[in-house]
């Protein structure tokens, strides 16, 4: 019986990801590390750190130092704080999403590799009575974010379940990995410019193409998904 639906936040909660990516970027050019906008929605689901080392590693043939780190990653803030002053919203369709979540008795988790405190604020604001704050996963609480499958494991220590209890909706092909590394069922909703065959090759068991149709199906879904396993 499924028990537990785990969502990742840029781009499944919260219609961020293109604020997100921008933020990155000019982050990354400002100390001359070279990217594309395309690298972040690849790298979507890392933590920071990770993000910012590889492209060190890319752009200077090393990995950045702790205080290069912290004042990249606050660069980064400031910046996505300034493309949307008013905060992120959220994403359309995930209200319907939620109504059917709370109305079925899953337990709503968030995975994310973002630290940004700024739109943790916000889950109340925008879906109070939803979200637990024990039941949220961020880059702070992981030692290896996507795709490794650390963070997904703790989202579902925290729920109090096992694999073939939850479900996972992502939007990246690194969430994706990382939540079939850890045995989920996972369902991508493709919110962003990456083709869906990124999302079927990372693992995805189903792909929409929004929210609003994931609305649409959820309720079958979990209702099959214990024999399809």
């Amino acid at each position: 019986m499924i028990k537990a639906i785990l969502f990742d936040m840029d781009g499944v909660i919260y219609d961020s990801m293109g604020a997100n990516a921008l933020a990155w970027h000019e982050a990354m050019s400002s100390v001359g590390a070279k990217s594309t906008l395309e690298d972040f929605y690849l790298f979507e689901g890392r933590t920071g750190s990770a993000i910012i080392d590889i492209l060190f590693e890319r752009s200077f043939g090393r990995k950045a130092t702790e205080n290069e780190k912290k004042e990249i990653y606050q660069t980064k803030v400031n910046l996505f704080d300034k493309m949307q002053p008013d905060g992120a919203k959220p994403m359309d369709g995930i209200k319907e999403v939620l109504a059917i979540v709370k109305e079925t008795g899953l337990i709503p988790v968030i995975v994310t590799g973002s630290g940004q405190q700024s739109m943790f604020d916000r889950l109340e604001q925008h879906f109070p009575a939803v979200y637990d704050k024990e039941k949220i996963v961020t880059a702070y609480d992981v030692k290896h974010g996507k795709p490794h499958p650390e963070p997904y494991l703790t989202g579902m220590e925290k729920a109090g379940v096992t694999p073939e209890e939850a479900i996972v909706v992502e939007n990246a092909p690194l969430g994706v990995k990382a939540a079939k590394a850890a045995g989920i069922f996972t369902i991508a909703v493709n919110t962003g410019p990456l083709a869906n065959r990124k999302l079927l090759e990372a693992g995805a068991d189903l792909v929409f193409p929004s929210m609003h149709k994931l609305a649409g199906e959820l309720k079958r879904i979990v209702a099959e998904i214990p024999l399809k396993q």
